[in-house]
């Protein structure tokens, strides 16, 4: 495989993970519309949400790290395995980043009005969008 056919792989990845990210919520959302009843669990459910988002910190980090080794890895023997250990640490963050989304999901059922809904999932694509392979990369 080359490097640009990696780079297209990775970058459709990030695409299907977005919506895997995003689809349970807004199917959720959209079956439950009109139908929910605030409770008492929804604010707790969006500080968890916002909390979760702190998951990612040690995850990005070794995400970076592993972009960096890569980098240096180019045109060397050890380039195909500098990538692989990229996608096996950014499928890991890519769990993490989902994270607040996924709890607007569950908080749906809780009563959690649009707002906060919205809130937690573009916490999500902006946590995905760090994992984005950059353009400066090969």
């Amino acid at each position: 495989m080359t490097r640009e056919q990696i780079k297209r792989g990775l970058g459709f990845i990030w695409w299907w993970q977005l919506g895997l990210t995003l689809a349970p919520l807004i199917i959720i959302d959209w079956l439950l519309a009109g139908s929910r009843q605030p409770s008492a669990l929804a604010m707790p459910l969006f500080i968890a949400g916002l909390l979760s988002m702190f998951v990612s910190l040690p995850l990005f980090r070794r995400f970076k790290h592993q972009l960096i080794a890569t980098q240096k890895a180019l045109d060397t023997d050890a380039e195909p395995q500098a990538w692989l250990a990229l996608a096996k640490s950014r499928r890991l963050a890519f769990l993490a980043a989902g994270l607040p989304a996924w709890i607007a999901a569950v908080a749906v059922f809780a009563g959690l009005e649009a707002i906060p809904q919205i809130l937690l999932a573009l916490a999500s694509v902006v946590l995905l969008y760090l994992y984005r392979i950059p353009r400066q990369l090969g």
